[in-house]
């Protein structure tokens, strides 16, 4: 879901929803039930990524910064501002992951 989808749904500004996840400003007590809804999750969920399972995250983010290759590869998407190119190296990335055998992490 894009932060427009969800600032419409919201009924706040896409800048607002920007804010909310850069952490510029405080997301009410009152927005959280709804966002929880939104995303058809447990408010708590929203404070423990470990809350949330789902068949296609093998592990949560949390759990994957530890690694260098992950941090880097974070750390130059973060870089990259236009959108569409974004999506383009994500869905990239999950056909590689879903078309590469399993194998244990080093």
């Amino acid at each position: 879901m894009s932060q427009g989808d969800l600032a419409g749904r919201l009924g706040v500004s896409f800048q607002q929803v920007q804010k909310y996840e850069n952490g510029t400003n405080r997301v009410g007590a009152g927005r959280l039930p709804q966002i929880a809804e939104i995303f058809d999750v447990p408010i708590g969920a929203l404070f423990d990524p470990n809350a949330i399972t789902s068949p296609s995250m093998s592990a949560t983010p949390a759990k994957l910064l530890p690694d260098r290759s992950t941090l880097k590869l974070l750390t130059a998407f973060d870089g990259i501002a236009h959108r569409k190119i974004r999506h383009s190296l994500i869905e990239l990335v999950d056909t590689i992951a879903k078309a590469t055998p399993k194998r244990s992490r080093k």
